[in-house]
């Protein structure tokens, strides 16, 4: 059914906007784009399935990004010795505010929209602080040329986002890490009776969600230029709505990755195709909230489904 709805966005986009939206360069754009969200949506989505919820990785991406490039410009220099140390600056910040969003939700035993929300504010005022609330620029150059560079004519961005959804797709659904992750989602109290270390698995998934928020951020950095604070306020929601409408559930136990990247594709089309459509940036905040209440239907629908077929089996 999401597929569907995709391939009608689409061809609804298309007719009413003709070539524009059916460019070479908006297709690009919609790639990368989606690519970003691609990754923030992987790590959402094993949040998801924990019965959790991240709202803070877009402030996680905007304050990775902050940081990372606070420090190239430090360190100096237009080559892949200061681009790899921003690399790394990047996805350890992500990893620190990940790993503590974990800690509270897993130890603390704090709720996760709480906690993630509190993390939001803060990642975001932090990344404001250090910059006085103006974009940064001025990354090295060797980093501007690999946000434009391709391989095969496939974005290098791209290509990762691929790389990482594929990574984590074999992790959920071939390894003991994703069944555990899994059986948490689906009854926590059972988990623990089978010897699963509950807690210590939330901290690593929430780390995970914050690691992979931190390379998006240094990934959008090379894509970009700049590190756009302002710019991913619905980045959270757009990531859950990714995993919902691909088939994660907010009640766990219930996603998979490949659902998600169909899913993450119709928030990215959207955006696209009503900026074509010149409509204001304000209505496409509508439109997301709109496809957000969407989702959670739809996901209550299957829920539904779900117990009705369970009660209708014998015994």
């Amino acid at each position: 059914m999401v597929t569907c709805a995709l391939i009608l966005l689409v061809v609804v986009f298309a007719i009413i906007n003709g070539q524009p939206f059916l460019s070479t360069a908006n297709v690009r754009n919609m790639f990368l784009a989606g690519s970003i969200m691609l990754i923030l949506a992987v790590g959402v989505t094993y949040v998801i399935i924990t019965a959790g919820f991240d709202l803070s990785v877009g402030s996680v991406l905007v304050f990775s990004g902050v940081v990372s490039m606070i420090v190239m410009r430090q360190v100096g220099g237009d080559g892949w010795t200061t681009a790899l140390i921003g690399l790394a600056v990047a996805v350890a910040c992500g990893l620190v505010l990940g790993w503590v969003n974990g800690l509270l939700v897993a130890y603390a035993e704090l709720n996760p929209i709480i906690v993630t929300l509190g993390m939001f504010g803060a990642a975001l005022g932090l990344a404001q602080v250090a910059t006085g609330g103006q974009d940064l620029s001025g990354m090295p150059a060797a980093m501007s040329q690999f946000g434009v560079g391709r391989v095969l004519g496939v974005p290098w961005v791209v290509v990762i986002a691929a790389a990482v959804a594929i990574i984590a797709a074999i992790a959920l659904h071939s390894t003991v890490f994703g069944r555990h992750t899994y059986a948490i989602g689906s009854n926590k109290e059972a988990a623990v009776r089978a010897g699963i270390p509950v807690r210590r698995h939330l901290a690593v998934i929430y780390g995970l969600s914050g690691l992979l928020a931190g390379l998006a951020g240094w990934l959008s950095l090379s894509i970009y230029g700049t590190t756009n604070i302002s710019g991913h306020s619905l980045d959270a929601l757009t990531a859950a709505t990714a995993a919902i409408l691909g088939g994660a559930s907010l009640f766990g136990g219930v996603g998979t990755i490949a659902g998600t990247a169909i899913g993450n594709a119709i928030p990215v089309v959207l955006a696209s195709g009503l900026v074509i459509a010149g409509l204001q940036s304000f209505w496409q905040q509508v439109v997301t909230g709109a496809v957000l209440v969407g989702a959670l239907y739809l996901d209550r629908l299957r829920r539904i489904r779900s117990l009705r077929r369970s009660s209708a089996q014998p015994g």
